[in-house]
């Protein structure tokens, strides 16, 4: 809700999201996995698309769980840490798919995908890395006082 009362629009929640780190590499990763999914289309042997279509679900999605603030409201699930393995995961995945991808295709196509593969690696790279401070604060040390030894008369 905005000082007016009036709650914001989902253009809004949009429109403020994207403008937040997050928000971009997110966005980022699902403008690559758009264009490598293209890329595979246009490509003589359109292979390996089963990792873009799958993290670019996993991308939309948490888009709109941090988008909506769900993260806060579901507590039965770390979004941290999941947003962190699915960063990571996708990180290797992304570099070894493209690997073999430059390796086994001679068309255009073809390695335009996997040139956009480690692109796409190194952005999810990146999203791991920026989610590791987070991580650290969000999941404070339990020991923060000094040690209370019970005395026994």
């Amino acid at each position: 809700m905005d000082s007016s009362g009036n709650s914001k629009g989902c253009m809004d929640q949009f429109l403020t999201y994207v403008c937040t780190l997050k928000g971009k590499i997110l966005t980022v990763e699902i403008v690559l996995c758009i264009i490598i999914l293209i890329c595979y289309g246009a490509s003589w042997t359109p292979g390996y698309v089963t990792l873009a279509v799958t993290e670019l679900v996993l991308c939309i999605v948490f888009f709109i769980i941090y988008m909506c603030d769900f993260h806060t409201q579901l507590n039965f699930i770390h979004w941290g840490w999941s947003d962190f393995l699915r960063a990571a995961i996708a990180f290797l995945a992304f570099l070894i798919t493209s690997i073999i991808v430059l390796i086994g295709h001679h068309d255009g196509a073809g390695i335009a995908a996997g040139v956009f593969g480690l692109l796409t690696g190194v952005f999810f790279g990146y999203d791991a890395y920026t989610s590791i401070p987070l991580l650290k604060k969000a999941n404070p040390s339990p020991h923060t006082g000094p040690a209370v030894i019970p005395v026994v008369p």
